[in-house]
């Protein structure tokens, strides 16, 4: 996520990398803090800053490891990463740029290795417009879609949000992920709020899933009407 105040490095976009991914596939075991990666260079006014607030998190414990590399001396680094400004941050699987607060490092600290956490982190992403970071990001590890559940279902989210949102679920149309997603969108059908239960209808027929049949025929004694032509159109096109 871009902050003003950001010097500019040219570079090529890259994903980064998710160091929370080991804990996540075995859940048994505690989330071990996450490792980050900063990107700073000369005269960067706010790298003291956010340089400062990582290092706190580091002597608390909260971040495991902390690298630290001057782009000014390793212009390639920033290449490899695709940065353009800096300072840059890679925090377990977010990536975070531009001046940051400790309290708002210690907060991302905080959302890593969640999906609750992945979903605040979508949502800034959406509301920047950054809907290919949101891509990258499940394309490096499927399992992430499960947070755009998350903002799917949240009656609080803006129209940005939610719009972001079923962009995502629609590049996903077919896929594999968007199958394993069934059940969770399934239960978004009996949502109270109608928004909600026709995006779940429309998201459940992306996946061409036969497991989404149900779900979707039961919308059409949905008391909505709009959930019920939804279903209705929905229904037709479930392969």
């Amino acid at each position: 996520m871009r902050r003003t105040g950001d010097a500019f490095i040219p570079g090529r976009h890259n994903s980064p990398i998710d160091n929370s991914r080991e804990s996540r596939m075995n859940p048994s075991q505690p989330t071990p803090p996450p490792d980050a990666l900063m990107l700073l260079a000369n005269g960067c006014p706010h790298c003291p800053t956010v340089l400062a607030g990582l290092c706190d998190l580091v002597k608390q414990g909260r971040i495991g490891r902390l690298e630290v590399v001057n782009i000014t001396q390793h212009p390639e680094i920033a290449q490899r990463h695709g940065v353009r400004g800096v300072p840059w941050v890679r925090l377990g699987p977010f990536e975070l740029s531009g001046l940051r607060s400790p309290a708002e490092l210690a907060e991302w600290v905080a959302r890593s290795g969640s999906d609750e956490g992945m979903a605040a982190y979508f949502s800034e992403l959406f509301e920047e417009g950054n809907l290919a970071g949101v891509t990258a990001v499940i394309a490096r590890d499927p399992r992430h879609a499960s947070a755009l559940v998350l903002l799917l279902g949240n009656p609080d989210a803006t129209l940005q949000v939610r719009l972001g949102a079923a962009a995502v679920l629609e590049d996903l149309e077919g896929s594999d992920t968007l199958k394993q997603l069934t059940g969770a969108l399934g239960e978004l059908t009996r949502h109270a709020d109608a928004r909600i239960r026709a995006d779940a209808c429309h998201a459940l027929s992306l996946g061409h899933d036969p497991a989404a049949r149900g779900f979707i025929e039961a919308l059409l004694h949905d008391p909505d009407q709009d959930v019920r032509e939804t279903a209705e159109d929905d229904l037709a096109t479930l392969k």
